[in-house]
């Protein structure tokens, strides 16, 4: 019986001096932060690590966590500058960097952050337009951010960010919104029908262009080549005639080419015109003979002529 009582006597008394150790040993974790108050008054700030306090005389009144933490902003009804009612919500992203003006600058510092962050983004809502609340919305949380953070210095917090999570137009906005999307859709459409017509249209052109430029550089070469060739013709035949024989040669030539073609006459036309000294060939090449040897004469008058 008094080793059960000794016993009980002693888990009592380690009891008592776990809670008495307790009661002065502070072990803040990390990013954490307790506020100590001694007899009612703040004293002092408790960081991370190993602390002691007074017993009785001291006590943690508040404990902070200095991570950064999200604040759920509800869904607000605000209005913009051409006067249309949006429903907003957003989060609000904050970090206690003074636990002392966090404690004893505002009675319910979450609260107190989600009013200012509502009262600011209906401020800011109603200085731009429904089309411009879709368009910024990066200004938006940044003007946000920047008036919640001016505000809630003294609180001891920093607001890091604040983002818009939905805004909710009327019924009757969005289908509105519809139609002008839908429009513009077939504007678009439109825009692109006519741009690849107008192409297809430059490029028709533009082939027809260089199609004819190519058909008349082909037909110039075409005619410098003829012309070449026919001067080579008429170089080589003026240096035939002449050589010795030459005009015999030439008299015999046109004859032929007579007699060929009253020969043609008489075989593909109903109707034959001949001369009436068709049937003197001899006669015929001495008359060509004599008109040959006219020409050849006023020719050379020529040539002397400008020499």
């Amino acid at each position: 019986m008094f080793e059960s009582m000794g016993l009980a006597l002693a888990v009592a008394g380690a009891i008592l001096l776990f809670l008495f150790i307790r009661s002065f040993v502070r072990v803040v974790p990390q990013n954490e932060a307790y506020v100590v108050e001694r007899l009612g008054k703040y004293n002092r700030t408790l960081l991370a690590g190993f602390h002691i306090t007074i017993p009785v005389m001291e006590r943690v009144a508040y404990k902070h966590s200095l991570k950064e933490f999200a604040v759920d902003v509800a869904s607000q009804q605000a209005i913009t500058r051409d006067n249309v009612p949006l429903g907003i919500d957003g989060v609000l992203y904050i970090k206690i960097m003074d636990p002392r003006a966090a404690s004893y600058g505002v009675d319910n510092l979450n609260f107190a952050i989600t009013q200012l962050a509502q009262t600011s983004m209906r401020a800011e809502i109603g200085k731009i337009s429904l089309d411009e609340t879709f368009e910024s919305r990066e200004n938006i949380n940044a003007r946000v951010t920047h008036a919640i953070d001016e505000a809630s210095e003294v609180w001891g917090t920093k607001v890091l960010r604040y983002e818009v999570k939905d805004i909710s137009p009327p019924a009757s906005i969005l289908q509105e919104m519809e139609k002008q999307m839908g429009a513009e859709r077939e504007r678009r459409v439109a825009v692109t029908t006519s741009e690849g017509y107008r192409q297809a249209q430059i490029n028709q052109a533009e082939g027809d262009r260089e199609a004819q430029i190519l058909r008349a550089q082909g037909s110039a070469e075409s005619m410098t080549i003829e012309a070449t060739a026919r001067a080579e013709a008429i170089r080589t035949m003026s240096a035939a005639i002449n050589e010795q024989g030459g005009s015999a040669a030439v008299a015999q030539q046109l004859a032929e080419q007579y007699v060929a073609a009253f020969d043609k006459l008489a075989r593909e036309g109903t109707i034959a015109l001949l001369p009436g000294d068709g049937g003197d060939i001899a006669g015929m090449v001495g008359k060509a003979f004599t008109a040959y040897e006219s020409l050849k004469g006023q020719v050379d008058q020529t040539r002397a002529g400008g020499v």
